[in-house]
């Protein structure tokens, strides 16, 4: 599949890597806020700042965070050292061979369990105070279609054409921004059908 956003692909060892709720939350901290530290990441990540170095130190053997290209220029702390992510987002691949699927399923269980319900708190905190056009966009969509393996690709990457310049935008001065856009999350799952389990012949 394409890659638009420039997102890190991850292999069977960077599932793994990730899969981790320390890794996770520093990596989603640093995508989201930008640059950050080891100390000052403790402080959300639920680790001490010896602790979460250490995992900087992991995520940046597979390629998901680095040494802030500009840190001299944001800050001035001594020899502390700043850490930003390499790309806005990553991707994986649910592989056959060398461990794929069950890393791919470990890192699928530990985003999970780090969003939580995001759901909930979304209708909890954001929904009550929407106005009445963002309410009208806001809601849920639960979709069967009937497609191949090669045409449920297409229309991955139909998608991801479709969504490449909002959220590449992102990356623009929020004050380049139309003046009514604000941020909205798309939820959005894909799930084929097993195939039916053939009628025990056994029974009577």
């Amino acid at each position: 599949m394409a890659n638009p956003y420039g997102d890190v692909e991850l292999d069977a060892r960077g599932m793994r890597a990730l899969a981790h709720p320390v890794r996770l939350a520093i990596l989603t901290r640093l995508q989201a806020d930008g640059p950050s530290t080891a100390t000052r990441l403790s402080e959300t990540v639920g680790a001490s700042p010896s602790v979460t170095s250490w995992h900087l130190r992991q995520l940046a053997a597979h390629g998901l965070v680095r040494d802030a290209t500009d840190a001299s220029t944001l800050r001035d702390h001594g020899r502390e050292r700043w850490w930003e992510a390499v790309s806005r987002g990553f991707r994986f691949a649910v592989e056959p061979g060398d461990g794929g699927v069950e890393a791919a399923r470990a890192l699928e269980r530990v985003m999970e369990t780090v969003d939580g319900d995001l759901v909930g708190r979304w209708r909890e905190d954001d929904e009550p105070r929407l106005d009445t056009q963002w309410r009208r966009l806001a809601g849920r969509a639960n979709t069967r279609i009937v497609v191949t393996p090669s045409e449920l690709d297409q229309v991955e990457q139909a998608i991801e054409r479709l969504l490449a310049p909002y959220v590449l935008r992102k990356d623009d001065p929020p004050e380049s921004h139309p003046s009514e856009a604000r941020w909205v999350r798309l939820l959005r799952y894909t799930l084929p059908a097993a195939d039916p389990e053939p009628p025990d012949s056994s029974a009577s």
